[in-house]
């Protein structure tokens, strides 16, 4: 067995992994599910990415691994999500099952579960995620799991026991108070709903007329509001009313227009497709939830629970918890407009599943390029630690069990710091003709033909500018000088201006020469930094530590070329933006009349 890095949770899970397979004579088969009942934001990929990483882990090591996606379609719709398309003429659709549900307005899908999924499906072919996906409106309705239903209802009477153990449980009690997780990552039992798919909530088969752990879909109105009344074990014959007032007498061996519920149909499944692994959020996680009570559940038909951590919250920065039912959240085909694939492999694989975590979006979004570029310079030099290494090696590369080779993904050829691409874009306005000569700029010594090598990361930060940059980051610059600023300028102010522009009549690097004297990224960021050294009878490229008035001097100075700039005291860094710009521009921006 491998020996995993100290701090090398996917290593150690998957040792675990092995270990349980091995334990119940059998081979390790890792397991997501997926409801497609909205939007299936980041917080869902939490579901695939865990034994996505432990199945990768696996083939590395040479092990048959499989990753089963089951795809949760034949659940209730259960309430209508603020989505686009969607309106409120959908309500009249709860509790059908997800694919029996229109698609929302102008999708070219064929129904609810369909348009949701698919686009889960692109981002997880992005991500390098390999799978065998499994519809449960298929299996139900194709009669794959007709031998189970038979077998939990005539087994209900002990499921029932069972569950009635559980239902005494406070279930305002958090995963945390169980011993399930980290008390930082405590939740109040409503949060830990709307984090889930919902299913966790679901009625657990019991009712005035009995118990029984299937719940047919109404034969005329299409939806689960139905009670079975009476169940005959021998001919199967199973008798329903639903809320519509339509009363019927089914078959059980010959009926597919149902399913068992939940807390039953998740140990049903572990066992149908042997499953070693699986891994759930809080809300499966909580006492006398599915997860618990599948323990007792799996047995009755012939299984063991999976080994399964509880995984913590995905966050977006800035936003409240996720709820796929709400709508509007970010999913993993969003965050892939601004991230390249492995950055977004690699914010799942360096968190410990119990440990929450948000992914940026906003303004801090290019702060996790710098955290990645970091560990790309720290694995390519030799202090890396194991676990930065295998980090790195999983987020840029899968292992694809066709060719049995390790497989590179997609990553930017030369990825130049991406607040600098999205500031360049965004001062021009993502013209690539000016876009190039900026960026050739910025390293004169690495000469840049074309923008060919800057991309993907270049695409992902025009998107991100043009979607989701902070309105107060934008830079807009000025049309007009700003003439009532440059004529209550003081003495010492214009003089600044006049060092900027004409320089010290010293010749660099000394002094200061004309700004365009040396128009690259060095020789601006030398004029602009040197000029209230020169006020102040030092030489421009002097280094200078410790001078508060020196360094209070150089803001002011930035704050004024700020504000004749772009109106406003902050902004890319300046060398970035005059190179921008352009001098005449400049010039006439900063040109006392």
């Amino acid at each position: 067995m491998t020996t995993a890095p100290l701090d090398d949770w996917v290593s150690r899970l998957a040792d675990e992994a092995v270990a349980f397979a091995e334990r119940n004579g059998t081979p390790v088969k890792v397991a997501s599910g997926i409801s497609p009942s909205g939007p299936i934001h980041l917080g869902n990929l939490r579901e695939v990415m865990v034994p996505h990483l432990v199945a990768d882990e696996l083939r590395r090591r040479g092990l048959q691994v499989e990753h089963i996606i089951s795809w949760d379609d034949f659940d209730r719709f259960r309430k209508v999500p603020k989505v686009p398309g969607v309106d409120s003429s959908w309500d009249e659709h709860i509790g059908k099952p997800l694919t029996r549900v229109p698609a929302p307005h102008g999708s070219d899908a064929e129904n609810w579960a369909e348009h949701f999924r698919r686009e889960l499906q692109g981002a997880l072919e992005d991500l390098g995620v390999e799978y065998r996906g499994i519809s449960q409106t298929q299996m139900y309705t194709s009669g794959a799991y007709t031998e189970q239903v038979l077998h939990a209802m005539a087994q209900r009477g002990r499921i029932d026991s069972i569950l009635e153990r559980y239902r005494t449980l406070d279930r305002g009690q958090s995963p945390a108070a169980a011993g399930n997780a980290p008390e930082s990552d405590a939740e109040s039992a409503e949060a830990i709903a709307e984090a889930g798919s919902g299913a966790a909530e679901d009625a657990d088969g019991s009712g005035d007329s009995g118990y029984y752990p299937y719940k047919p879909y109404c034969s005329v109105c299409g939806t689960d509001f139905t009670t079975v009344t009476a169940y005959d074990e021998e001919t199967t014959a199973l008798t329903y009313v639903c809320r519509c007032g339509h009363t019927e007498t089914v078959t059980l061996r010959e009926h597919t227009n149902g399913k068992l519920v939940w807390k039953v149909d998740w140990p049903m499944r572990w066992a149908f497709e042997k499953i070693t692994f699986e891994p759930s959020g809080v809300d499966h996680q909580s006492p006398g939830s599915s997860f618990a009570v599948g323990k007792d559940v799996a047995p009755i038909f012939g299984w063991k629970r999976p080994l399964g951590p509880m995984y913590a919250f995905v966050g977006i920065r800035g936003m409240a918890k996720m709820s796929s039912s709400k709508g509007g959240v970010p999913t993993a085909a969003v965050a892939l407009r601004y991230l390249e694939p492995p950055l977004l492999r690699w914010l799942y694989g360096r968190k410990k599943p119990n440990q929450s975590f948000d992914v940026a979006l906003d303004g801090d979004l290019p702060r996790t390029y710098d955290e990645w570029d970091a560990l790309v310079r720290k694995t390519a030099g030799d202090k890396a630690q194991p676990g930065d290494i295998a980090a790195h090696a999983r987020a840029a590369s899968v292992l694809d069990t066709a060719s049995g080779r390790v497989r590179e993904l997609p990553l930017t050829p030369r990825p130049m710091p991406y607040k600098t691409l999205a500031s360049v874009v965004d001062i021009t306005t993502g013209d690539d003709e000016q876009t190039l000569r900026i960026l050739a700029a910025l390293e004169p010594d690495q000469p840049l033909a074309d923008l060919a090598p800057l991309r993907p990361r270049l695409d992902r930060a025009t998107t991100w500018v043009a979607e989701q940059m902070p309105a107060e980051e934008r830079t807009v610059v000025r049309t007009e000088p700003d003439t009532e600023l440059l004529g209550s300028l003081t003495d010492e102010q214009r003089e600044g201006l006049r060092l900027l522009l004409e320089g010290s009549g010293v010749p660099a690097p000394a002094g200061l020469g004309r700004l365009e004297d040396d128009w690259s990224l060095a020789g601006i960021t030398h004029q602009v930094y040197g000029v209230a050294k020169v006020q102040r009878g030092l030489g421009a490229d002097q280094i200078v530590k410790g001078d508060k008035e020196l360094a209070a001097a150089q803001r002011a100075f930035f704050v004024l070329l700020y504000r004749l700039l772009v109106g406003s005291d902050t902004g890319p860094r300046l060398p970035t933006l005059l190179l921008a710009i352009g001098a005449d521009r400049v010039r006439s921006l900063l040109q006392q009349a």
